[in-house]
């Protein structure tokens, strides 16, 4: 069974910096990428940074230049390293893990999340 828990949330002044991380744990296989989802209430929850197995990366327009996203491969960990935070960053940060299931479907484990609020 695949777990993953994200830690690293706060409370930040804006132009702040915080770095969230995901421990991975479980029997995985197939997996097409990991990465960093966040929803801030009454809105959408939006992709904010991918790491596919591969080594490419993605990231959301609104966060390029200010989020990087990493692992360590020795502590099965993700990393979401966050610059320059604004108040729109304020969100739950979700980690996220894809993987090939049966019937060419892709399949989709989150943690729980961890609050991250940017204010003055």
């Amino acid at each position: 069974q695949v777990q993953l828990v994200e830690s690293g949330g706060g409370l930040v002044q804006p132009g702040g910096s915080l770095r969230l991380s995901c421990v991975v744990s479980g029997s995985i296989f197939n997996i097409n990428a990991m990465g960093w989802h966040r929803q801030a209430p009454g809105k959408e929850r939006e992709l904010v940074a991918t790491f596919t197995t591969g080594g490419s990366t993605n990231y959301a327009s609104s966060v390029k230049g200010r989020f990087t996203i990493s692992r360590d491969n020795a502590k099965n960990t993700v990393y979401l390293q966050m610059n320059s935070l604004k108040p729109e960053d304020t969100a739950v940060y979700y980690c996220n893990l894809k993987r090939f299931g049966n019937f060419g479907s892709l399949l989709n484990y989150w943690g729980q999340g961890t609050q991250v609020t940017v204010s003055s």
